[in-house]
């Protein structure tokens, strides 16, 4: 019998990519792309039965940090288990390349402090077997993995490479280091960077406590290193800040795109300090883009959220004395007095804290803003009532008496969930307006990154579970928008034309999703970075197949063994039948 397809996905129902209607038909692949989309295709070597499923492109996420884990991993969970094929990660001005030798504990301190992944897992894990960022590129080139891997320059590595001691130090660049800057930055363009980001954030702090590198350079270093782009003619410039002045860093980031002719994107959020200034950034978005200058804001459709537990970086009693003598246990010797002995429990809940930073401060006994979060289907649009401090006070408990038995559940494995960032009105009234907006696109995953606090890489799933199906608080959207959102929109952003739509000439970058059953599960610690460091994993459920350039990397969420995922360079152009 003649197989006119290698694979045949058949009478699924399509969310195409492209926003339009979801509509019935088989999907035909044949050398790693779409070759076909209609009903009554011809037969596949392989065929899955997409009946009552819904089919979409691969999901695109723009915004993870596996800038690391892709030099000692093959698979990029957690965001694979999540239909993501395609991860762009070199964020926020963070990275390994380029590197000289005596600088790698450098960049792996800011890492550490910035990212929250653990200096020993770095330290062991980490080949080092380039300086150049075009080594790094090549190093990558060498690796197989199950989503294709797009990488960019950071600001951070590129200061303290150009600048040395000084570049550290925060200290200004000279007209020199500007053009040895924007040099390199060609270079990395050239050699398939997708992008070159920096940081001007004072969250982000080396793990010692210092600014990021990148937090002051002045305008005339950002918009040479645009520049550098630009005589590329390739590359997306990606920014964080903390807009103190809006104006004047608007004006940054229009004088970038204007003197580098690249596109821009920016992480947009709601602060609980000025819960409403992402309305006027948004509005100056719009203005921009009306220009014509070609920005976007990544949104994300969920608070970001800290967790907290007793084997996590933070936890309610941190900074309290009689945490400290137990902090250095293992789990299973913290868990026991805390069950066990009166009097250190007591103690533990009374006793205020001690010397604690301003985040901890404000984050960590802000009892009316935790939660916990239930094993399946957890809820990221909590409401007030359900807080502990709500709870403690319905049932006459102090709060921290309940945080405490919280994190006491399963073997001290409890968690609790702070959501600090896009939850200042309880509510995600905000984050519907925010990704209605058509300048916007879905980020801020931060898949591989924040090990110990945060777990988001599961941002596509709850954007379709808690979008399209489940929220009950407010409107919600369609699912062949969500969809868009995306596949589409996200690859578009940094100039992957090749994938996010389901239509012939396209990368065969597949998801078959049980859609009435999709379902996130909590968040769980695992031990299996380098060094035997422990991550924040997150599972699903519903996702019957991940395809990958025409190959199924996942089953029921079971890796297949396939790796066909390779470095991404630069941007790729859509198919000529597009």
């Amino acid at each position: 019998m003649t197989r006119d397809f290698d694979l045949v996905l058949r009478a699924g129902t399509v969310a195409d990519g492209s926003g339009g209607a979801l509509f019935e038909a088989d999907v035909a692949v044949k050398d790693g792309r779409i070759a076909a989309v209609g009903r009554g295709l011809g037969a596949g070597r392989e065929e899955l039965d997409a009946r009552g499923l819904l089919v979409t492109p691969g999901f695109v996420d723009v915004h993870t940090h596996y800038d690391g884990q892709a030099t000692w991993d093959e698979r990029m969970q957690p965001s694979s288990w999540h239909g993501v094929t395609t991860v762009v990660m070199g964020n926020c001005g963070v990275g390994f390349a380029p590197c000289r030798p005596g600088d790698h504990d450098r960049l792996i301190r800011l890492m550490e402090g910035v990212e929250d992944i653990p200096h020993p897992v770095m330290a062991e894990g980490l080949p080092w077997t380039w300086e150049s960022y075009p080594d790094y590129l090549d190093a990558l080139a060498r690796r197989l993995f199950d989503v294709d891997v797009g990488s960019q320059l950071p600001h951070a590595a590129l200061r303290v490479f150009v600048m040395g001691e000084r570049g550290a130090n925060r200290e200004p660049a000279s007209a020199a280091e500007i053009q040895a800057m924007a040099a390199l930055a060609r270079e990395a363009a050239r050699a398939g960077a997708l992008g070159f980001t920096t940081s001007r954030t004072l969250n982000h702090r080396t793990s010692d406590g210092q600014p990021t590198p990148t937090l002051t350079a002045e305008a005339d270093e950002l918009a040479g290193i645009a520049r550098g782009l630009g005589q590329a003619g390739a590359g997306v410039l990606q920014v964080v800040s903390d807009f103190l002045d809006p104006d004047a860093e608007f004006a940054l980031l229009v004088r970038m795109m204007r003197e580098s002719g690249r596109p821009l994107t920016f992480s947009l959020l709601q602060s609980p300090r000025a819960p409403e200034a992402w309305r006027s950034l948004l509005a100056r978005v719009n203005q921009a883009a009306d220009s014509g200058l070609p920005i976007t804001a990544q949104v994300c459709g969920r608070p970001v959220g800290v967790l907290l537990g007793l084997e996590l970086t933070l936890n309610p009693f941190l900074h309290h004395p009689a945490w400290r003598e137990l902090a250095a246990l293992p789990l299973a010797a913290r868990v026991e007095p805390l069950r066990h002995n009166a009097e250190l429990r007591a103690r533990l809940i009374a006793e205020p804290a001690e010397r604690a930073p301003a985040f901890a401060a404000s984050t960590l006994r802000n009892w009316d803003n935790m939660y916990t979060l239930a094993a399946r289907a957890p809820d990221y649009e909590p409401r007030p009532e359900d807080s502990l401090g709500a709870r403690a006070r319905a049932r006459g408990v102090p709060p921290a008496e309940l945080a405490l038995d919280q994190l006491l559940q399963d073997e001290g494995r409890g968690m609790i969930y702070v959501p600090f960032l896009n939850y200042a009105s309880g509510d995600l009234d905000h984050a519907y307006e925010m990704l209605s907006d058509r300048r916007t696109i879905p980020g801020l995953s931060d898949g591989g990154a924040h090990v110990g606090t945060i777990c988001d890489a599961s941002f596509p799933t709850s954007m379709l579970t808690h979008w399209t199906r489940d929220r009950t608080r407010g409107p919600r959207l369609g699912i062949a928008e969500v969809v868009r959102m995306q596949t589409l929109d996200t690859a578009a952003a940094y100039g992957l034309h090749d994938r996010g739509r389901i239509a012939p000439g396209y990368r065969a970058d597949l998801n078959v999703i049980d859609y009435d059953r999709l379902t996130l599960l909590a968040p769980e610690v695992a031990h299996d970075l380098p060094a035997g460091g422990r991550r924040l994993l997150q599972r699903a459920e519903g996702y019957r197949a991940t395809i990958l350039a025409g190959e199924v990397t996942y089953r029921d969420g079971e890796a297949t063994g396939a790796l066909p995922g390779r470095l991404l360079r630069g941007g790729r152009a859509a198919p000529p039948a597009a």
